[in-house]
């Protein structure tokens, strides 16, 4: 019998086009499965087959846990404790085995085996075709769609399948059976039974992709995209830069009279693209990612990494865009948090801030309108630029002399050392719950404090909108803190 089984392991190993090893494996665990049955209960089995004769031994092993975590099942686990009694030197994790009968392959169930091994043989065929496919290092699937599952799509390129779910679509696209496809590799998902390559038709590498594949330059290093932001099926915008002075990116990206674009709105089902020039200078690049409006003037703020962006009446809507398109892609695409604001909105905005620069001096400085309104003239915002800007910047002011400047600059100092130890305090008033919530950082949770924001339940109470003005973080990172804070409440 166990030259037999030898045979058998060649055999299927030679038909399958399977590592004889892989096969020994099946083999195995038909083994211990049929040894399990017959043991009865949640015992764990283990069976050994010698490669060379075909002999094989059966254990049944215990997992050694930590005798805090208890026995989760006494049939295939030991305390650690007990464990120690028997072997000195084991360890958590690992294995106590005991050497029981073996079962003869007469008594197995014959068709039970059989599955074991053949599905055992089945998942390594497909692992195997998955690696070859993987290996050729393609981004984009090309293949046929061969059918339904549950919402989702199934398409085949050869032998290899690949998901894609109906979320990762292009909205209003309407692909049925035998229809040819293309669409991004997102991954691979492992634990899944079926078709394990997760595609996606939405996702703005796939559209980078596509281009990649109409124009050559970008193969060849002369052209790059430097980022991307879509709203699938509608309007898209992607960030180009050339690396050579010869090469005319937007150009080269539209081709001759629109011949590459149109390729790739083609297969995205007549999505429209706007090809902007990448810039190092945020604000250039930000300018011309809300084209085609025409921006009147711009202010960086970098703390909170936003934007307010200036335009005339005629061009507010072009901005903006149809239900905020237009500037929610330029802000995708350039990373950005953008405003969108008239002159006037802009100078009310600017009056309230420099109003508010203007009682803090006062009131933490400790002097009057006249002097606080000349540090705003002369460009300071805080009390920690007062306070830490170069001396000599401060001299230069012919308004105060040397004396005015060194009161000032330890005043601002003072005022900032109360303040912090103040915000110290309101920290310290910080729950734990609120301290260990998933992605907050030590300054998420300052300025939480500073907002009065003391606990989960506070933080689950605000809206979007609220964490993102208390903050400055995006409306995704808001959103997922709000949801995160609010958990135990369907969990309590």
């Amino acid at each position: 019998m166990n030259r037999e089984m030898l045979m058998l392991v060649d055999a299927i190993s030679r038909e399958k086009t399977v590592e004889r090893e892989v096969v020994f494996g099946a083999v195995e665990a038909a083994l211990a499965s049929a040894s399990k049955k017959l043991q009865g209960g949640e015992v764990d089995i283990r069976v050994a087959v010698d490669r060379d004769t075909g002999e094989y031994e059966t254990f049944r092993r215990w997992l050694v846990v930590p005798d805090e975590a208890g026995l989760q099942n006494p049939d295939a686990e030991e305390m650690l404790s007990d464990a120690v009694d028997r072997i000195q030197d084991i360890e958590v994790g690992d294995y106590i085995e005991e050497a029981i009968e073996s079962v003869t392959i007469g008594r197995i169930g014959a068709q039970a085996a059989k599955q074991v091994i053949l599905q055992k043989i089945r998942d390594a065929e497909r692992e195997q075709l998955l690696n070859d496919f993987l290996s050729r290092g393609d981004r984009i699937f090309v293949g046929t769609v061969k059918r339904l599952d549950k919402g989702d799509l199934i398409v085949e390129s050869g032998r290899v399948e690949g998901r894609l779910r109906r979320s990762e679509m292009i909205p209003k696209e309407n692909l049925r059976s035998g229809d040819r496809v293309r669409a991004f590799i997102l991954g691979v998902d492992p634990t899944l039974r079926g078709p394990q390559i997760m595609l996606s038709r939405s996702a703005p590498a796939f559209m980078v992709e596509l281009f990649a594949q109409e124009v050559p330059e970008i193969e060849q290093g002369l052209l790059e995209i430097k980022s991307c932001a879509r709203d699938p099926g509608s309007r898209a915008k992607i960030a180009v830069v050339s690396h050579d002075r010869r090469v005319d990116p937007i150009g080269t990206c539209v081709g001759v009279r629109g011949s590459r674009v149109n390729g790739v709105t083609t297969e995205l089902a007549g999505e429209r693209v706007d090809i902007v020039l990448w810039s190092e200078d945020p604000a250039q690049f930000v300018i011309g990612a809300l084209a085609p409006a025409n921006v009147q003037s711009i202010v960086v703020d970098e703390e909170r990494h936003a934007m307010d962006v200036v335009v005339d009446e005629e061009n507010l809507a072009i901005a903006i865009g149809r239900g905020g398109q237009n500037v929610r892609l330029a802000s995708d695409l350039t990373g950005w948090r953008i405003n969108i604001m008239t002159a006037e909105e802009s100078e009310a905005k600017q009056a309230s801030e420099t109003e508010s620069v203007r009682k803090i001096f006062i009131d933490k400085l400790d002097v009057d309108e006249e002097v606080a309104d000349i540090l705003i003239a002369e460009g300071f915002g805080s009390l920690e630029e007062v306070a830490y800007v170069p001396l000599q910047e401060m001299l230069e002011i012919e308004s105060f002399d040397e004396e005015t400047v060194q009161e000032l600059r330890t005043r601002a100092k003072d005022a900032l050392l109360t303040m912090e130890i103040a915000q110290e305090e309101k920290v310290a008033q910080v729950s734990q719950d609120l301290r260990d919530l998933e992605g907050l950082t030590p300054e998420l949770i300052a300025k939480l404090a500073a907002e009065g924001i003391h606990s989960r339940d506070d933080l689950a109470d605000l809206a979007v909108d609220e964490l993102i003005e208390m903050t400055g973080i995006d409306e995704e990172q808001a959103r997922a803190l709000i949801m995160k804070a609010r958990e135990h409440w369907f969990t309590a």
